[in-house]
């Protein structure tokens, strides 16, 4: 029995003691510091006065009274009730029950705080005073002081207690007849009975009814259960009060610890919530502080860094607004406030759901009826109070869902003489999935799951309604998921059962107490509440003391029985998931490749290895591998060989690589053991154990797993001390969690249950003993445990310390953290120490003694849990230091045996392929080639494998920079990765530190990038030291800018001769090409030094100086005098024989093969003039003494002699003056380039050399002579030659030079972005151009481009997309000459209409920006790192910061500009920079969107070799071959402009007969300098080195091409690789391409990348093996199919899977070989099958339809199928046949028609190839006497009249000559010994010659019958 109230107090209003009282104007008045009636309690009555022994009387019961603070009040105030809650020191709750009513301050009375004067004052208010009515009004003025009378108590009856204090207060203002006294005596001596007692049998003992002696009567009913909370409504109401979210966030807040604060106006609704926010947190208890109403004076309390539960009157809210941190919940407003600053996780889906969809099920009914078209009959809905009850059965529901199975992850540490228990909450939330949840990871660190272990953690004590919930329902509430009713019945059920639980007996609720009568409180009472007799209610007390003491002492009766732990979490679990994460085989690989190594089956072993490694990423794969493993260890030991031993290790560190801290699936728990078992010999007397190879892992030095793990075998130990021998089955290994009982022997928890409740019958000496022997138990496993620490905590090689390095959670040991090692040890480690000091050991102790601390923490921690004695612990800390020295003793010996085993076998190193003449300089370097930000290596979006990061080796050749190795992921197979890239294309190389992939230790590294877009990103293995890496950069260095140009791989490629030797001059009859070269450069010296004595001589800049920029006065000076001698500059006949050979062989470059081809001009051997052309060929810079950097040859007017051209050089940056390099066939306009203008400084440096008047003079005369060369230009055109005589251009030069005031009749014109050009409109009816300019900015008024440059009126519709318009309606006033120059250069000049030519100056962007758009480009396309959001958009955006689509925009449309001006009629002179980058780029462009032959592969190379390399551009300089060039960098103007081509290529694909292939390989090679071609700045730099004419004549090496050129011919007879299948051109077609960067694709050059094989440009490399034929299969099995996965990245996809008609070609190959024949050439199938295919369509008399389609194509635009080469091409291959059509041919034999496409598009210029074979194809011969019939390839050649033959197709060399002249008759042959037997007899034919006869036999008849047709028609001929 207990009491129900312990105390009564009197608490009345008193003077706060800063007031003084004033009496004024007949009133008490309170004056106080703050002006307000405050004051304070004072306690006037307490009973009983002394304390109870159990239960001392609270403190400061006075400030709950009134929580807002003692106040008077003006008028009287109904009397209030609520229960305050006062919290002990001991976490007792002290319910405090107040009622408080107001009483008036008389005016008369004295206020006295004495108890003496509050007396009188009673009496003589009953003497002399009579009561006046209850209706008589206050007096004004009137206060009400509040007086409160308290019930304190233990228990939590608040209706009880409201009744008995109204009940009191009742008596009081009735006046009832009734002693005061007697009522409160009773009150106080009232006794209950406790709850959930044995006593509770019968219904009086269990509703106990009292009464208190004033007539009435209550029935307190006493809960069944104590432990389960009483919440009446206090549940529903704060649903009602907030709603379900915010009750959630609440609920969760309350469980992970966060500040709560309620705010309201009624201190009951305060009560209320915090008793309802507690009763829903149950089981758990809530331990912080709880107070439910916080009186205003502890306001501070709020600022208490501890969580807290708090309600607080809302008069006070502004006080809480400063409040960071605090959940505030405004019950009257229905808000909760949370703070930015706090975080409340939510419950773990998808209990968050459910139970919000439950708790709306119960709150709102209607809901689920809401939208039902008949809606039933209204059900009632539950009472307040039953609704409260299923509020709380859904939390409980919840709770036994979140904690299910939390039993088998008990450890049961100790049984006597407590039971001590530990959780594991590792493998709690292992086995729930929830290792990431934050919200259950906090619940369990925090106070109240901790009481919850202890308190319910004991395996033997009393059980409740959450515990059979827990154990037995977890299945039912599974099921029961899915159906809402079901879980409403069974939340229904549960409520019932706490409903009772609250109200046992609800038919004896009757309560009858006399209540005050209706606003009793308003009457004029005449006496104050009365003092009361303490020694009556003291006597009443004493009485029932003393009849207690004769009954027996209240003792809480328990039940108590074993706690069901319910099904086990791994079984409910299994029962409910879906399919499992490891299927069975998996498993099965497991298992089998461990029984592999056991039984020393080594290769499958290592098979099966990859795929075990990959299986082992699965949870139950790696539980499989510790069972397995277990198997193999007998008497706690397995000793294995090396090989075992090393794959076990693998496998180990495999599984515990993925294992967290925390090990919550308890894979590293089942490995400790193992890792100590399995061992190896490493030599008499030394074995070393796993652990010291697997102790790279975080989870061991995680100090919760040891603890973890210590109490697990602790258990297992303490079970088996209970257990028989016979029970004792559960391996120690058996994780935790699993069915202990599932062979029948009792679990832990069993056993202690079973223990504790025979504990009070055993003897006491049998006690003591128990104790002992479980306190050695702990103590012995404490001692183990320091032994298995030392074991995986201290480092193999403890010198050189693994542990420092830094790895995840490894941070300062002296704080507690899970790490290792401190930062002083890290420094120690790092500084070298002196032997000789005696500090040998000194990093050793530091180990040791950072291990000791770490293990003596963890022993002082466990065994202060498990209670080991004192004497115990303190041997332990004396044992632990000699344990680690012990074991650092042993490892110091495995350490030294272990460096004597033979070193791991490494992956043997794939040697790279390498070229012919290619050499190793650096054997391969071990390395990781480590993925970069491309994607697609390492199987990102694209999909495939990932083949990076790579383990092989880095080899540098004379050529190369070559990584070969294979992927690290086993899983990938053995694919070998390549990834090279020329040295001569490194532009960066950084160093870097990185990761290894497969140790994860950090190396020294090295990013290698190339401007071939490939990215070198290595770490060295550990076994390169720093010296061989630093070696590698040196080689790399000095291979990347050799000291001389020779060294280079395209000068050491098949030279017989060493390096560092001079080459020999071989002696000759003619003279060799070095003597020419000689003579060259010797006439050239003499020739510049001619000059005048006092000018000093231009030189280039020399090998050393290159690329460093020329200073001022190098820049501006002249280079040749102005008068040279006539001899050296006017062509005569009476040249030395030098120079004629100068002139042979300069005829026969490329730009004068090209110049007679367009007619501009013939040089005889007389070099006399053809007066009648308007051009002619000038001989004048044969000797490079005018501009070292122009052709030999130039094309200048017929009518300017060579010594005036001497001065019009002078005018142009570097000398280079204008020259014509191309000719419209049709309108006859000229193309011509040159350097910019040199600017004022030019004419300052002519006036200040000499004396005045000569230095005028001069200048002058180089303005003329500049403006009659330009008047000549405009006269050489056929429209503007009659105009010539009248128009003079004396002041034009002064003008296009910027230096004299502009003449009025020059014109400008500027060209403007296009893009701002849309809304322009002309301004003048002169149709002048306005200004916009080219940085995107427009200047007001713009045109587009097309209107601009054929001078269109713009008043039709503009075009869309950038397309430029047709070229009809030109403008009346159009120019001569267009002259576009640079912005900069022409300032200032005028526009005038009147004049014959135009200047256009625009703005371009220079080298320098190509150079730093090209960087950005590289980082885009080959980023270094990954980016940190992969995306489309993320490559889209630095493409586009590049700006080099933008710099490709303005190109196509500078050209474009030029080509409408061009076609238009007018002649265009291209003046930029120097006249060797932009202005290369314009012309090479606007000549090839022109002219139809330079789309031909013949074409191509002309058009490069003349404007690039013949008119010098530089690129030596340019691609930074030479230690000069490495401060200017790589800048790639060449690179740039096949990127335009790229773009029309795309844009036209029918126009081109090279393939997108042959751009990518000549922008490849034109920077590796595998080839000669592309070095060196100029042709008289290529003449001086020898280079120029090495390749002609029978001096040319067979061994390696020197020349791209010759390679592509070569290669182009082998394969159609560079030939484009739809190639078929419109001869008259002038291209005119979208310039927008919307119309530009990016280069594929850029992105694509091939690593089985590395660039595909080197075609020897990249011919890998040829596939096996279907049906050769070597194990003779079923042919395999032919489907093959090909990888993106990886394959190279044009070779997997070529083109349809690459692959016929290719079959037919096949066929050939099969049947015995020699191959044909592709290009003959090729062009008989499209001749055959343009015959048939002809026949047919009717276009094909694909023929139509090609006639239906506008004339100006045929860009059809745009994008075919991205397609399967074969489908478009009859379009591009029969396109032909429209030409109109008529050839009648097939082999021209076929030829005509190509070769003879130009009938005055013919190929070589073309002019010398006439016929060609295989023939049998037989040989001279005695010799078999062979097979040759013969060519019948019509211009040289003769047979020859080779071995086959492709020899270059010819076996064998027919001269025609000495053919006699051709006759049929008959067959002879030998020959062909398949061969019909009339394929046989005879030669006969003057000498022999020659037996022939043809492949069939039909061919014997053409090749006789053939050879009988060149005789004729002849």
């Amino acid at each position: 029995m207990a009491r129900l109230a312990d105390y009564f107090v009197l608490v009345a209003f008193g003077p706060h003691p800063r007031a003084g009282l004033l009496r004024g104007s007949g009133y008490l008045v309170l004056s106080s510091t703050n002006g307000s009636g405050e004051g304070q309690g004072q306690i006037l009555q307490r009973f009983p006065e002394k304390d109870w022994e159990d239960n001392p009387f609270p403190q400061g019961i006075e400030l709950f009274c009134q929580p807002s603070g003692w106040q008077l009040c003006p008028e009287r105030n109904p009397p209030t009730f609520f229960v305050a809650v006062l919290t002990d020191i001991n976490s007792e709750r002290h319910y405090c029950a107040c009622l408080t009513f107001w009483e008036p301050v008389e005016s008369t009375q004295e206020v006295v705080c004495t108890e003496d004067a509050a007396e009188k004052e009673e009496e003589a208010d009953e003497g002399g005073q009579a009561r006046l009515s209850s209706t008589a009004p206050a007096q004004p003025g009137q206060l009400f002081a509040p007086k409160t009378l308290v019930l304190v108590s233990r228990l939590d009856h608040t209706e009880v207690f409201r009744n008995s204090l109204g009940l009191i207060y009742a008596i009081h203002v009735e006046g009832l007849n009734v002693c005061l006294e007697n009522v409160i005596g009773n009150l106080l001596t009232c006794t209950v009975p406790l709850a959930g007692g044995s006593q509770l049998d019968s219904v009086e003992e269990g509703a106990r009814t009292i009464s208190l002696g004033a007539g009435d009567r209550q029935v307190i009913q006493t809960p069944l259960v104590d432990s389960l909370p009483v919440s009446r409504c206090s549940v529903a109401l704060l649903f009602r009060q907030l709603g379900i979210t915010n009750v959630l966030s609440l609920f969760c807040a309350a469980l992970t610890e966060h500040k709560v604060l309620f705010l309201s106006r009624s201190y009951q609704r305060l009560a209320d919530a915090c008793r309802g926010l507690l009763a829903l947190l149950f089981p758990l208890r809530y331990s912080f502080t709880y107070v439910p109403i916080l009186p205003a004076q502890l306001l501070e309390v709020l600022s208490t860094p501890t969580p807290f539960i708090i309600g607080v009157n809302a008069a006070f809210q502004a006080e809480t607004q400063e409040l960071l941190d605090v959940i505030v919940a405004d019950l009257d407003g229905g808000t909760v406030t949370v703070p930015e600053c706090v975080h409340i996780p939510p419950l773990p889906e998808p209990l968050q759901s459910q139970t919000h969809n439950i708790l709306s099920m119960v709150l709102d009914p209607e809901l689920e009826l809401a939208d039902l078209a008949f809606p039933p009959p209204t059900t009632s809905a539950s009472s307040l109070k039953m609704q409260d009850k299923e509020l709380r059965a859904v939390f409980l529901r919840l709770f036994a869902q979140l904690l299910q199975g939390y039993r088998w992850c008990l450890h049961i540490v100790r049984i006597h003489p407590e039971p001590v228990i530990r959780f594991h909450k590792a493998a709690f939330l292992g086995q729930r999935g929830l290792v990431e949840d934050d919200f259950l990871m906090k619940v369990l660190e925090g106070m109240a799951f901790a009481g919850f272990v202890s308190e319910r953690g004991v395996p033997y004590r009393s059980t409740d309604l959450f515990d059979e919930l827990v154990a037995h329902e977890v299945a039912r509430m599974r099921a029961d998921e899915s159906h809402p009713h079901r879980v409403l019945r069974h939340v229904q059920e549960l409520a019932e059962q706490l409903y009772k639980n609250e109200n046992p007996y609800p038919a004896v609720a009757m309560h009858k107490v006399q209540r005050p009568g209706e606003a009793s409180h308003l009457r004029r009472t005449h006496r104050p509440f009365p003092r009361l007799d303490e020694g009556t209610v003291q006597w009443i007390v004493d009485q029932a003391a003393a009849k207690m003491q004769g009954a027996p002492p209240a003792v809480k009766a328990e039940r108590r029985t074993t706690v069901p732990s319910g099904p086990p979490m791994t079984a409910i679990l299994e029962r409910c998931s879906g399919p499992h994460i490891n299927s069975a085989r998996r498993l099965e690989v497991v298992r089998n490749c461990i029984s592999y190594v056991f039984e020393g089956k080594m290769l499958e072993a290592k098979k099966s290895l990859p795929a075990v490694l990959r299986a082992l990423k699965g949870r139950a794969a790696r539980r499989c591998l510790a069972h397995e493993l277990h198997l193999h260890v007998q008497q706690n030991r397995a000793v294995l060989d090396h090989q075992q031993f090393d794959f076990v290790v693998r496998m180990m560190n495999c599984c515990l690589q993925d294992c967290t801290s925390l090990d919550e699936h308890g894979i590293a728990a089942a490995l400790l053991p193992l890792v100590t078992a399995f061992c190896r010999k490493l030599s008499p007397g030394v074995t070393q154990f796993a652990y010291s190879c697997v102790q790279e892992h975080v989870v061991w030095s995680t100090p919760q797993f040891w603890e973890a793990m210590f109490y697990g075998d602790v258990q297992t130990h303490i079970r088996a001390l209970y257990l028989e021998p016979s029970d004792d089955r559960v391996s120690p290994s058996q994780e935790v969690g699993e069915a202990q009982s599932q062979d029948g022997a009792p679990s832990a928890l069993d056993v202690a249950s079973e223990q504790r409740r025979l504990w009070p019958t055993l003897s006491r000496e049998k006690q003591q003993e128990l104790v002992q022997k479980e306190e050695s138990t702990v103590f012995s496993q404490a001692i183990h445990y320091a032994n298995r620490m030392s074991y995986l905590l201290l480092p193999l090689d403890s010198s050189k310390s693994r542990l420092l390095r830094e790895r995840a959670g490894l941070g300062d040991l002296e704080s507690a953290s899970n790490s290792l090692v401190t930062n002083s040890m890290a420094g120690s480690v790092a500084e070298s120490y002196d032997t000789e000091s005696g500090f040998e050991d000194a990093e050793t102790c530091d180990v040791a003694g950072t291990v000791v601390r770490f293990i003596n923490r963890f022993v002082d921690k466990v065994c202060t849990e498990s209670g080991v004695t004192s004497d115990h612990l303190k041997g332990l800390h004396v044992m632990v230091p000699d344990i680690v020295q012990m074991h650092i003793e042993t490892l110091e010996a495995v350490h030294r045996e272990s460096k004597r085993l033979p070193p791991i076998q490494k992956p043997k190193l794939l040697r790279p392929r390498l070229l012919p003449g290619e050499e190793c300089v650096l054997d391969g370097l071990r390395v990781y080639l480590l993925p970069d930000g491309r994607e697609e290596g390492v199987g990102g979006s694209g999909g495939g494998p990932a083949l990076l990061p790579a383990e092989g080796a880095v080899f540098l050749t004379t050529y190369r920079v070559i990584f070969t190795g294979m992927p690290t992921d086993p899983l990938v197979g053995e694919q070998v990765v390549v990834r090279s890239f020329p040295v001569a294309a490194l532009t960066k190389e950084k160093r870097i530190s990185v990761q290894t992939p497969v140790d994860q230790l950090l190396q020294d590294g090295l990013q290698l990038r190339s401007c071939t877009f490939q990215l070198l990103k290595m770490a060295f293995d550990e076994e390169v030291g720093s010296d061989s890496a630093e070696l590698f950069r040196k080689q790399l260095h000095k291979l990347r800018y050799p000291a001389d140009i020779r060294s280079t791989f395209a000068f050491t490629l098949g030279s017989a001769y060493p390096l560092g030797r001079p080459l020999r001059v071989a002696k000759d009859k003619g003279p060799s090409f070095r003597t020419l070269s000689r003579n060259l450069v010797k006439n050239a010296k003499k020739t510049i030094g001619r000059q005048y004595v006092t000018r000093k001589k231009y030189n280039p800049p020399g090998w050393e100086h290159r690329g460093q920029p020329p200073s001022e006065d190098q820049e501006d000076e002249i280079s040749v005098s102005e008068e040279l001698e006539p001899s050296t500059l006017t062509p005569s006949s009476a040249l030395k024989p030098s120079d004629r050979m100068t002139m042979s062989s300069l005829v026969e470059r490329a730009c004068c093969r090209d110049y007679q081809r367009l007619g501009l001009g013939t040089l005889s051997s007389s070099l006399s003039r053809a007066k009648s052309e308007p051009f002619r060929i000038s001989p004048v810079n044969r000797m490079y003494a005018i501009c070292r950097s122009y052709p030999g040859l130039l094309i200048v007017p017929q009518s300017i002699q060579d010594n005036a051209l001497q001065r019009v050089s002078r005018c142009y940056r570097q000398n280079r003056f204008p020259v014509v390099c191309w000719r419209s066939g049709r309108s006859k306009a000229v193309l011509l380039r040159s350097g910019g203008l040199h600017g004022k400084g030019v004419v300052g440096l002519f006036k200040a050399q000499n004396t005045p008047s000569p230095g005028q003079a001069q200048a002058d005369s180089s303005s003329l002579e500049q403006e009659k060369y330009l008047q000549a230009v405009v006269s050489s055109m056929p429209r503007y030659a009659d105009s010539s005589g009248r128009n003079t251009l004396s002041s034009f030069s002064s003008a296009h030079m910027g230096g004299h005031v502009p003449s009025p009749r020059a014109r400008v014109t500027t060209l403007s972005n296009p893009l701002a050009a849309s809304a322009s409109r002309w301004t003048a009816s002169r149709g002048k151009w306005s200004s916009v300019r080219a940085s995107g900015r427009s200047s007001g008024l713009g045109a587009d481009v097309g209107s601009r440059l054929a001078g269109r009126d713009l008043l039709s519709t503009p075009h869309t997309n950038g397309a430029p318009p047709d070229s009809g309606f030109l403008r009346p006033q159009r120019a001569a000459l267009y002259i576009i120059g640079d912005k900069a250069q022409l300032k200032g000049v005028r526009p005038d209409p009147l004049q014959q030519w135009e200047l256009v100056p625009i703005e371009v962007f220079e080298a320098r920006q190509v150079k730093a758009s090209f960087k950005k480009l590289l980082k885009a396309c080959a980023p270094g790192c990954p980016a940190t959001e992969p995306s489309p958009a993320s490559f889209l955006r630095s493409l586009e910061d590049s700006e080099w689509l933008i710099q490709i925009h303005k190109l196509l449309q500078i050209s474009v500009l030029v080509v409408e001006l061009l076609d238009s009629g007018s002649s265009v002179l291209v003046s930029l920079e120097d006249g060797w980058d932009i202005t290369t780029q314009v012309v090479s462009l606007v000549q090839l969107l022109s002219d139809p032959f330079y789309r031909t592969l013949e074409g191509f190379r002309l058009l490069v070799e003349k404007e690039w390399l013949s008119f010098g551009h530089r690129f030596s300089h340019r691609g930074a071959h030479t230690p000069a060039g490495q401060s200017s960098g790589f800048t790639p103007v060449f690179l740039q402009f096949l990127d335009c081509v790229h773009q029309v290529h795309l844009q036209f694909p029918m126009e081109f007969e090279f393939s997108q292939f042959y751009l990518k390989f000549l922008g490849y090679h034109h920077a590796s300098r595998r080839f000669r071609t592309f070095l060196l700045d100029s042709d008289y730099e290529r003449i001086e080195m020898g280079l120029l004419y090495e390749e002609r004549g029978e001096r040319r090496s067979h061994l390696a091409c020197k020349s791209v050129w010759e390679y592509v011919d070569r290669l182009s007879k082998k394969t159609p690789m560079f030939y484009n299948y739809t190639y078929a051109p419109e001869d008259t077609e002038v291209l005119r391409p979208y310039s927008n960067v919307s119309n530009l694709k990016v280069w594929d050059f850029y992105t694509e990348e091939t690593l089985a094989e590395g660039p595909p440009y080197d075609w020897e490399l990249a011919q890998g093996p040829p596939e096996p034929p279907e049906e050769e299969r070597p194990d003779g099995g079923a042919p395999q199919s032919r489907r093959r996965v090909v990888w993106p990245c990886y394959d190279s996809r044009p070779r997997v899977q070529p083109d349809a008609i690459s692959r016929l070609l290719e079959e037919l190959q096949r066929l050939e070989s099969e049947l015995g024949r020699p191959p044909e050439r592709w290009k003959d199938t090729w062009d008989r099958v499209k001749a055959s295919q343009r015959l048939e369509g002809r026949q047919d008399g009717r276009g094909t339809p694909s023929s139509l389609l090609v006639s239906a194509v506008p004339h100006h635009r045929r860009s059809l199928g745009v994008y075919l080469q991205e397609g399967p091409v074969g489908s478009t291959l009859s379009l591009s046949l029969d396109s032909d059509q429209s030409s109109g041919s008529t050839t009648s034999s097939s082999r021209q028609a076929a030829r005509r496409s190509t070769s003879t598009l130009y009938s005055q210029f013919q190929t070589a190839e073309s002019e010398n074979r006439s016929y060609e194809g295989t023939l049998y011969k037989k040989g001279a006497f005695m010799k078999p019939w062979k097979a040759r390839w013969f060519v019948l050649d019509k211009t040289k009249h003769q047979l020859r033959y080779y071995d086959h197709r492709v020899d270059t060399e010819c076996k064998g000559v027919i001269d025609l002249a000495e053919v006699e008759a051709v006759a049929p042959g008959t067959p002879t010994i030998g020959a062909p037997k398949t061969v019909d007899e009339k394929a046989f034919f005879d030669v006969k010659t003057t000498r022999r006869v020659y037996n022939f036999c043809a492949q069939d008849v039909p061919s014997a019958q053409q090749w006789v047709d053939r050879i009988q028609s060149c005789l004729s001929d002849a």
